[in-house]
């Protein structure tokens, strides 16, 4: 695949040098203020969670509905995006606050924490877009490269993409399960049951806190905050599987073999990294709503550094890789959201 854009070991290695320096030298950068950001966010997502809760109490008016509804959307959408993401990344670290370490956050959705470090942070971000090795290249459902034999089930990829995106923190947390290769025979349901058990329990005490305790405080709003605590969880999986998405599989996004990725250098990881996702062009509230997963081709690259500071680092990301001929895949949501409905429709056909 380097051959492609001319590039040979050497300049592969470079390549990786200059990655490296940029991510010596913000590192060395962070501090205080960084805390300081990170706080500020939880610090708005519980106050959204708790306004929103406080606004279902008056759900009977439909103000108050539209508003707590909205409240504890953006409330999940920043627990999952820019708070749960990125400290399960290990970008906080550094700080030694054992809140925010990877291993001891939990996030408000069905997956539990340490699956979600094994099928994303380990699987995924080793093995990004790598046919066979990266299961993220349609989540074991969806035909999104072409490289992918066409199989009749394939047709209902627009279907299957609309469930996916509407109950995607389920679809997240069947993931580590590898429900296809129980299907293909390659796996018993025994093999996969104790992470499928460890899933339901925690898809379970979710849904218990979201469509029964919470309802019940509302005491005769039941079912108007159950159907806000749904919309909610609904707008967070729609959100996150558009930017998601929109992230690993617009046009121009590439795959490799593992024949193409057999014994490489970190510069051919970086390489691989930065042809296999494609970012967003927002303003800061975009950053902020999508974790700063709008800048996904820095986070392939630094998935250890904290996301806020990858608006920084993009200008030297872009710079290279027009120095070295390589794609840098960014555009609009609307444009790449676009490019990637279009993918799930076209590879959904023979």
């Amino acid at each position: 695949m380097a051959e492609r854009y001319g590039l040979d070991a050497d300049q592969l290695e470079a390549l990786g040098h200059e990655l490296d320096a940029l991510r010596e030298r913000t590192v060395a950068d962070l501090g205080e203020a960084d805390v300081a950001y990170l706080r500020r966010v939880i610090r708005l997502q519980r106050g959204l969670g708790a306004g929103g809760r406080a606004a279902l109490f008056l759900g009977w008016l439909p103000p108050f509905w539209v508003a707590g509804t909205a409240a504890l959307a953006v409330s999940k959408i920043l627990d999952n995006m820019e708070i749960g993401h990125n400290v399960m990344h290990g970008q906080y670290e550094w700080t030694k606050d054992p809140s925010l370490t990877a291993k001891a956050f939990e996030w408000d959705t069905a997956c539990p924490g340490d699956q979600w470090r094994h099928s994303h942070n380990y699987l995924h971000h080793t093995y990004t877009n790598i046919l066979g090795k990266d299961r993220d290249v349609g989540y074991g459902v969806l035909r999104m490269t072409e490289e992918e034999p066409w199989r009749p089930q394939h047709r209902l990829n627009p279907v299957a993409a609309t469930l996916l995106a509407l109950f995607f923190q389920y679809g997240v947390m069947l993931h580590d399960v590898e429900f296809e290769r129980i299907l293909a025979g390659d796996k018993t349901l025994a093999q996969a049951w104790p992470v499928l058990r460890e899933g339901l329990a925690k898809s379970g005490r979710q849904g218990l806190k979201d469509y029964v305790l919470w309802p019940l405080l509302t005491g005769p709003l039941f079912l108007s905050t159950l159907a806000a605590n749904f919309t909610a969880n609904a707008i967070r999986n729609v959100w996150a599987f558009t930017i998601i998405f929109c992230g690993h599989f617009p046009d121009g996004t590439q795959v490799f073999t593992e024949q193409e990725c057999e014994g490489e250098s970190k510069g051919h990881w970086y390489f691989r990294q930065m042809l296999g996702s494609a970012n967003l062009a927002g303003g800061r509230l975009l950053h902020l709503m999508s974790g700063n997963l709008s800048h996904q081709i820095e986070h392939h690259l630094f998935p250890d550094v904290p996301a806020h500071r990858y608006a920084e680092m993009a200008p030297e990301v872009r710079a290279l890789c027009e120095r070295f001929g390589l794609p840098y895949n960014t555009g609009s949501l609307r444009s790449q959201f676009g490019t990637v409905v279009r993918k799930i429709v076209r590879l959904g056909r023979p």
